[in-house]
């Protein structure tokens, strides 16, 4: 199962404006409307990670290739923002979708099941005492990025590579709490009476008591590579469900 990690970074929507405050922008103030400055991606496991930016007329083909190549697409609350950002820039540039991917994003499920002060990458990664992200001046740096300043944009790669590598760290240390994550077994073949953990694949299962539907009993299973719970296909015990007429 191939899994792609990304991030996007974008420009700042351009306007006319009169205040400063609570102001409403109607489409006749727009100037320039937002567009993908950059991407930084990687595949899972792997140590080299991949960057481009619209300087380079291949940009959008370059990662349009990477998820159509994807399993698994990862980001970090990116079913709001840079899946449907790129999805934008495929249309205007006549592309067609890439093929389909589960989309992972890990922002649900850390709003879901932890309460941290923040939901912010940073902080989360900071209190997971994952890799830091990389600190700049604030909206400066697209304002150099988009004059074109060298500086400007070495810090933007590092900015961009560095989300995707807390993203990646991230998943790994929440991997056994997030319950979208696809059957592994899926997309290997194995044998039917070998269990394998559906997260990882990992084939070390300790029985761990039983699992119960309102129709049957199953066996339970703890990963001790990565501690997610499962349970087995086959029903040990059950009931078939009556129906009164």
């Amino acid at each position: 199962m191939r899994t792609l990690i990304l991030d996007i970074e974008t420009s700042p929507n351009v306007a006319h404006v009169w205040s400063l405050f609570n102001e409403n922008i109607s489409l006749d103030q727009l100037q320039e409307p937002s567009f993908t400055l950059c991407w930084a991606a990687k595949w899972r496991g792997s140590k080299r990670t991949f960057f481009s930016n619209y300087h380079n007329p291949e940009m959008l083909g370059e990662i349009w290739d990477l998820m159509n190549e994807a399993d698994v697409v990862v980001h970090y609350n990116g079913d709001k923002f840079d899946i449907p950002v790129l999805n934008k820039e495929f249309l205007l540039a006549g592309m067609d979708p890439p093929s389909p991917y589960h989309s992972l994003d890990l922002y649900k499920t850390v709003k879901k099941k932890f309460r941290f002060s923040s939901l912010k990458l940073k902080h989360v990664a900071e209190q997971l005492n994952l890799t830091n992200k990389v600190q700049h001046e604030g909206h400066n740096l697209w304002v150099g990025v988009l004059n074109n300043d060298d500086k400007s944009w070495r810090k933007m790669k590092k900015y961009n590579i560095g989300d995707v590598i807390a993203t990646e760290e991230l998943l790994e240390r929440i991997y056994p709490w997030i319950d979208t994550v696809p059957n592994q077994n899926l997309y290997v073949d194995i044998s039917v009476d070998t269990p394998l953990c559906p997260g990882c694949g990992g084939d070390v299962l300790q029985r761990r008591g039983f699992s119960y539907t309102r129709l049957g009993k199953y066996q339970r299973f703890l990963c001790i590579r990565c501690g997610r719970w499962s349970r087995g296909s086959k029903r040990i015990s059950g009931t078939e469900l009556q129906v009164a007429l």
